[in-house]
């Protein structure tokens, strides 16, 4: 078994990189990461903070996450530095209350791993995937009200089609609305089963047989509209950003072109000049914030993906904050 799969199954992704580009900002009073902060702002299972943990005993980490069976699951894993974290049950656009609750005002890193994770997709009851039957039901807070079932069974074909188009970038997304609208005339959706039977019918043959699953980009949709995880990261992003100190650090691995386009966007404005165009010299003070750490969106090497297939999607970008306004 792979040294970083301890008891939880869980591999966590790119996890020597995400050390080597976070680590200089950790270490950058002590070696040992003494009086440095870490956000972990997608907790999940716990296997990246465990090794930040490990590789620098002085480090300090405020651990974000909304579902409460992650908090538990790490928080068991992360048990023997519990004086050194702080667990907060929050969406990862909770920073600023986070930090708060932590007793601090500014952080040297801050880690996002998104997407639903590995431990999610293993609980089969919870309806993340869709190669076992389970309830309809998609939320990574289990005290969230919106459910993937009453998606399915609420919505009017054009929101059903704007979600399944906009969160899922499916092609067929008014053909599949449709034939949701009419299915369920007859019996509400129930289970995931349910689902990937329409779903089969609905697509046509010869797009069934390329770019995977044909249920994939249907689940992302529903995934994603049910946790609010685009309009969450659109906030995050920026959250981290702010809360970083001089030299801080941020990496972001996203998993499909929608998280990785927000997060692209946020990064090229972050390490823009605020100089106004035109003008020949840098305005003091207009300086970019921030410097691009890797060249475009890293990915996850053959070997890693033949380790934990789950990374092949992968898209690892960083910055760190070298200057501009509130770095104090």
């Amino acid at each position: 078994m792979d040294a970083n799969v301890g008891d939880h199954g869980h591999i966590p992704v790119l996890l020597d990189r995400c050390v080597e580009l976070l680590g200089p900002a950790l270490t950058r009073r002590h070696g040992d990461g003494s009086e440095a902060v870490l956000i972990d702002g997608t907790l999940g299972a716990g296997g990246h903070s465990e090794r930040f943990l490990t590789q620098f005993p002085g480090l300090r980490l405020i651990a974000l996450d909304r579902d409460p069976n992650a908090l538990a699951i790490a928080g068991a894993r992360l048990a023997p530095f519990v004086d050194r974290v702080t667990f907060v049950r929050t969406r990862y656009d909770g920073i600023p209350a986070a930090m708060a609750e932590a007793g601090v005002d500014r952080v040297d890193g801050v880690l996002f791993d998104l997407g639903v994770s590995s431990m999610q997709l293993d609980q089969k009851q919870r309806g993340f995937s869709y190669s076992v039957d389970a309830p309809l039901d998609m939320r990574m807070d289990p005290d969230a009200r919106l459910t993937a079932a009453e998606i399915l069974n609420t919505y009017d074909a054009k929101e059903l089609a704007r979600v399944l188009r906009d969160f899922g970038e499916e092609r067929f997304a008014g053909r599949i609305a449709d034939k949701i609208v009419r299915r369920r005339t007859q019996q509400p959706f129930e289970t995931t089963a349910e689902l990937v039977e329409l779903l089969y019918e609905a697509i046509p043959a010869p797009a069934r047989r390329t770019g995977g699953h044909p249920a994939k980009r249907t689940f992302q949709a529903l995934r994603i509209a049910v946790n609010g995880e685009l309009e969450s990261l659109r906030a995050a992003v920026p959250a981290a950003l702010a809360a970083l100190r001089p030299g801080g650090r941020i990496v972001v691995m996203a998993y499909q072109s929608l998280e990785d386009r927000i997060v692209k966007n946020a990064f090229a404005t972050a390490t823009a000049s605020r100089t106004p165009p035109g003008l020949p010299i840098e305005l003091p003070g207009h300086e970019p914030e921030f410097v691009t750490l890797t060249r475009g969106a890293e990915r996850a090497r053959a070997d890693e993906i033949e380790r934990n297939p789950r990374s092949a999607p992968v898209r690892l970008r960083a910055l760190e904050k070298v200057g501009g306004r509130g770095n104090s």
